[in-house]
């Protein structure tokens, strides 16, 4: 028997399940790789908005880290919500010394709208986009970091999503120094219960790396995953609800 890909996943607890790595790890788990986590930040969150964040302890995070790596270890990691400046770089500390996929997520603001993130907490992004595979900046969050300008001067692997624009279409592009823009466009689903899609799309590209698909390739079933467990969402919660991870069987595999 092949053992499946071990990914890491960094990023915040999700109370409610949708995002996070709560997200993350149903997401890696329905594409047949096995779970880690570090959680960086606790939150108390619903479909309605979070109403609470306590970050955790910057040495307890790299603890969570050596530990997974130094036992079980690695084949992949994604990093999500970081909680603070001092947990960005522990974090780019440990990943900076992994030669497997990194894919970054910068998570600045939830879907509800609340921040995730500070202005520090943003500057210390920089170390993390340079050790990264992939960096998956939404709308508001690539405009952040400065826009297609700012990111193509950094030399860094991006893919600009388009979830967040307006229109009937949503189109993704992907950024790779040295190579043509590669860009999806597909009918927009038109649901409320989006929570966690970029938290699944992280973990899916990192989880289809991890698996041996080139980049374009993993971004490409990543995306489908998406599409399909924004087709499947349960309709829980009175606001943005979670996806339906669980209905995404593995025999309709993107990654194949």
């Amino acid at each position: 028997m092949i053992p499946p890909p071990r990914i890491l996943t960094i990023a915040g607890s999700d109370s409610g399940g949708g995002a996070g790595i709560q997200a993350d790890i149903k997401t890696i788990t329905m594409l047949g790789g096995y779970a880690m986590s570090a959680i960086c930040a606790l939150t108390a969150q619903d479909t309605t908005g979070v109403h609470g964040v306590l970050p955790v302890d910057p040495a307890m995070v790299a603890a969570q880290i050596d530990a997974c790596v130094d036992d079980i270890g690695v084949d992949a990691v994604k990093i999500g919500m970081l909680g603070s400046p001092a947990i960005a770089a522990v974090v780019a500390d440990r990943v900076e010394r992994l030669a497997v996929p990194v894919v970054f997520d910068p998570v600045m603001i939830a879907t509800s709208g609340a921040a995730l993130a500070d202005a520090a907490t943003i500057d210390a992004f920089e170390r993390l986009m340079r050790a990264a595979t992939l960096t998956t900046p939404n709308v508001p969050e690539l405009a952040a970091l400065g826009g297609d300008a700012a990111m193509r001067a950094r030399g860094v692997a991006y893919i600009a999503k388009g979830g967040d624009a307006d229109g009937d279409e949503v189109v993704d592009r992907l950024v790779v120094p040295g190579r043509t823009e590669r860009v999806w466009t597909a009918p927009r689903i038109v649901t409320r219960h989006t929570h966690g899609t970029g938290c699944t799309l992280s973990s899916a590209i990192a989880t289809l790396l991890a698996r041996g698909l080139a980049l374009a390739d993993a971004v490409d079933g990543a995306r489908r995953f998406v599409r399909a467990a924004l087709e499947a969402a349960p309709g829980f919660g009175a606001g943005h609800g979670p996806l339906g991870h669980q209905a995404v069987r593995q025999d309709r595999d993107p990654g194949s």
